[in-house]
């Protein structure tokens, strides 16, 4: 974020500059929510909003305002920054305004194509939308080479099937989520929503 600053104070009149420290600083606000008091993770609506800080979303905001005065509303950086400052204005998870959040990543997706762009288009879009029409943006990734072992997609996947009641399919998911993952913490957390969703379709 420093190198950011410096280069911002540098090339004044770039807006891609300002939108690249606009999204290191709004994505470095949440770093003290983003574990628990044993190191797990913690998901982003399971956040508590009060550690996020305050003083890098207001100068996060601040660059991502100075990036679209400079017509660079559009770029890679800043469109991402657009997304994480949805986040950042939001006081509750609740109200997080998703449609605009799935309207950013779908312009995000056409001007910047990337398999990791469309699973969190997914993402927003069942937040916006519900699971199904999430479910069908994940299921036309199944094939994509370059998201072979990327555990976050049979994640989601998981996430979005247990939400539409298929909790035998999503158990499935989380366990194949696990085996992909390096993360020691990561992978308990999906081992327990594996279990959960065992749990919530009677047992075997």
């Amino acid at each position: 974020m420093r190198l950011g600053r410096v280069l911002a104070g540098l090339m004044p009149k770039e807006p891609e500059v300002h939108g690249l420290v606009a999204l290191m600083e709004l994505q470095a606000s949440r770093s003290a929510a983003r574990t628990g008091p044993s190191g797990e993770p913690v998901l982003l609506l399971d956040q508590d909003r009060g550690r996020w800080d305050h003083l890098l979303i207001r100068h996060g905001l601040a660059a991502l305002a100075r990036a679209e005065e400079l017509g660079g509303a559009h770029g890679p950086y800043a469109l991402q920054a657009a997304i994480a400052a949805c986040h950042a204005r939001a006081r509750t998870a609740q109200a997080t305004d998703w449609p605009r959040i799935a309207a950013l990543y779908a312009t995000l997706a056409e001007r910047f194509p990337s398999p990791v762009v469309e699973l969190n288009r997914a993402v927003a879009v069942t937040m916006a939308h519900g699971p199904a029409a999430g479910l069908e943006l994940v299921d036309a990734l199944a094939s994509e080479p370059a998201l072979k072992g990327y555990h976050l997609l049979p994640s989601v996947r998981g996430d979005l099937l247990s939400r539409l009641g298929r909790f035998a399919e999503a158990r499935r998911e989380f366990e194949r989520a696990a085996s992909l993952t390096r993360n020691e913490r990561e992978r308990a957390l999906l081992l327990e929503r594996a279990a959960e969703c065992e749990d919530r379709r009677g047992g075997p």
